[in-house]
C-alpha cells in the first residue's frame, strides 16, 4: 500500500544492512576508500527494491488503486501522476536510506541499533495496516475495494471481522499478493541468510548460525515482535486515545521489546549471533547476556 511501503522499504533496506553486518565489518580499507557505492550488498539491496519491490507496488497500484491507497482513491483518475512517480521512487530511495542508516550504525559498532532500524520500519508498516489514521486500518486492508470497505459495520464483532477477513483471502487482491509473495519473500530471505552466514568472524566469536535458526529468527522478528508491537500499540491508542496511548506504547515497547537482555527484540538479535561492540566487540547471545 502507498502509505505502508514508505516504512516497509526502509525496513527492508535496514534488514539487508543488518544481515550484512559481518561483511560490512570485514571489508578492507581499500574497499572502504573506494566509496560507499562499491558495497556489493548495497547494490543487492537497491536491485531488490528496484527490480522486485517497486514493480510489485506499481502493479498493485494499477490493478487495485482503491486497495493500494487504503481505500482513499476510487480509481486511476483519482491518482495524480506525480503521486504515482513519487511512490515508485520512494520504494527504492527509502530502501537505500534504510541500508545507509543501518550501515553507518554498524560501522560505529552499534549493530543492535542497526537491527532496531529494521524494526522501526516493520512496526511502522504494521501499525498503519492494523490501526491506520482512524483505527480502521485492518478494515481497509481486509477490503478488496471501496464498496467492501463501506460495508463494514461501525463496531464489528470479532466474528464479523474474521468473516470479512476470510472473504478477502479469496479476493483478486489476495491472490495477487500470494503470487508476488512467492517471488519476493524467498528472494529476500535467500539474500539475508547468505549474508548472515558470510563475512569474517572475530577470533572466539563462534560460528555462523544455521539456516533454519536464521529463518526462524527473521520470521519471528517480523511476524512476532514487530506485528505484536504494532497490535499492542493499536490497542493502547484505542483504549487511551492518541495523547496517552502513544506515550504508553513507547514505554511498553522500551521495556518489553527493545530493552537489552530481556526485550523480545534483543532476544531475537542474540539468535542471529551478530557482532556488537557494546559487548566487547564480540558477538554474544542476547539470551545469555542478561542485560
Amino acid at each position: 500500500m502507498v502509505q505502508v511501503d514508505v516504512f516497509w522499504s526502509y525496513g527492508i533496506g535496514a534488514s539487508f544492512a543488518t544481515a550484512a553486518a559481518y561483511r560490512l565489518r570485514s571489508r578492507d580499507s581499500a574497499a572502504r576508500s573506494a566509496g560507499r557505492w562499491s558495497d556489493p550488498c548495497l547494490m543487492g539491496a537497491v536491485l531488490y527494491c528496484a527490480v522486485l519491490f517497486a514493480p510489485s507496488g506499481a502493479w498493485l497500484l494499477w490493478g487495485f488503486p482503491d486497495w493500494e491507497t487504503m481505500q482513499v482513491a476510487r480509481d486511476h483518475g483519482s491518482l495524480p501522476a506525480w503521486l504515482v512517480a513519487l511512490f515508485a521512487a520512494t520504494n527504492v530511495s527509502q530502501g537505500a536510506l534504510g541500508y545507509w542508516v543501518a550501515s553507518r550504525l554498524i560501522a560505529s559498532g552499534r549493530v543492535y541499533a542497526a537491527f532496531l532500524q529494521a524494526g522501526v520500519g516493520y512496526v511502522g508498516m504494521f501499525f498503519i495496516l492494523v490501526h491506520g489514521w482512524d483505527g480502521r486500518g485492518y478494515q481497509r486492508f481486509f477490503s478488496a475495494d471501496r464498496e467492501a470497505f463501506a460495508a463494514w459495520p461501525e463496531n464489528p464483532s470479532v466474528g464479523e471481522a474474521l468473516s470479512r477477513a476470510g472473504d478477502w483471502l479469496a479476493s483478486p487482491v489476495a491472490l495477487t499478493l500470494y503470487g508476488m509473495g512467492a517471488v519476493l519473500v524467498p528472494a529476500m530471505l535467500a539474500l539475508m541468510v547468505s549474508w548472515l552466514r558470510s563475512g569474517e568472524r572475530e577470533p572466539g566469536g563462534g560460528t555462523a548460525p544455521g539456516r533454519l535458526r536464521i529463518l526462524g529468527a527473521v520470521l519471528g522478528a517480523v511476524f512476532g515482535v514487530a506485528l505484536g508491537t504494532a497490535i499492542a500499540a493499536s490497542v493502547l491508542v484505542h483504549l487511551l486515545g492518541w495523547w496517552l496511548g502513544v506515550p504508553a506504547a513507547v514505554a511498553v515497547t522500551a521495556l518489553l521489546v527493545v530493552r537489552r537482555g530481556t526485550g523480545a527484540a534483543h532476544r531475537v538479535f542474540g539468535l542471529l549471533a551478530l557482532p556488537d561492540r557494546q559487548f566487547g566487540g564480540r558477538p554474544r547471545n542476547a539470551l545469555a547476556a542478561g542485560g
